[in-house]
């Protein structure tokens, strides 16, 4: 069985034979939930590479420490995916995440598209960032990534172009393009980016922006997918023909 993975702050100045402690809402759910003991072998990454495992030392109310047993450094995968993921309603949008991180993107951008149904405006806007960025978190340690995505803040149409003109391959996924995914290059390295619309489709107008700035319009297949599982179909059938699924 695979050991659980709990995420800290850094693990910058570790290594073997080190205590690490691990403190607040991580330790709490690993000990008042999980019921983690003394003894018990766990990995801790701090999200950005570096991974160790090593024992459960001692346990209290919201925190435990682990003895460094081993370690691992892993650097960042090619290509990196970003996923442009429009607004959906409902918790769609933590679905989207969630199994965007599974598969291994490393950037989610929400972005406010013309016909998004959803609307992040003041305190929603914050509380729903907060959600995607805690599900990412969860999903990653599901996962057992050593590199945590990043959420990024709401971007606009424009913010979509300046991301899709420094790219080097945008897509986005559009149900009547003649084009298929499958035609296109994949470069072995640099930034994929992937544009989902939302439940309404991506308006003209923003179509005709991400085409100025160098996307290309494609399809997937005959079947017109939901937003919140587009991106990942498009992202796993990219991925398995780069080194990173090689």
């Amino acid at each position: 069985m695979s050991l659980p993975v709990h995420l800290v702050e850094s693990l910058a100045d570790v290594s073997v034979g080190s205590l690490v402690e691990v403190t607040g809402d991580e330790a709490h759910h690993a000990v008042a939930v999980r019921r983690l003991r003394e003894g018990e072998q766990v990995v801790l990454t701090d999200g950005l590479g570096t991974s160790v495992t090593g024992s459960v030392a001692s346990t209290g109310k919201r925190v435990f420490t682990v003895t460094v047993a081993g370690m691992t450094r892993d650097g960042r995968p090619e290509p990196a995916f970003t996923v442009v993921q429009a607004l959906p309603k409902g918790d769609r949008g933590e679905l989207a995440v969630e199994v965007l991180t599974e598969v291994g993107i490393d950037v989610v951008v929400p972005w406010a598209a013309s016909r998004s149904v959803a609307v992040w405006k003041g305190e929603r806007a914050a509380k729903s960032h907060a959600k995607w960025q805690a599900t990412a978190r969860e999903a990653a340690k599901q996962s057992r990534r050593s590199w945590l995505p990043t959420v990024t803040p709401l971007a606009s149409t424009a913010d979509l172009a300046a991301l899709v003109a420094e790219a080097d391959l945008a897509v986005v996924l559009h149900e009547d393009a003649t084009l298929p995914l499958s035609s296109l290059d994949v470069p072995a390295s640099g930034r994929i980016v992937v544009v989902v619309g939302p439940e309404g489709g991506i308006a003209p107008d923003e179509l005709a922006a991400l085409a100025d700035a160098g996307a290309h319009s494609v399809r997937l297949g005959a079947e017109v997918l939901r937003t919140s599982t587009a991106g990942v179909a498009a992202v796993a059938a990219l991925l398995a023909r780069t080194p990173r699924w090689g």
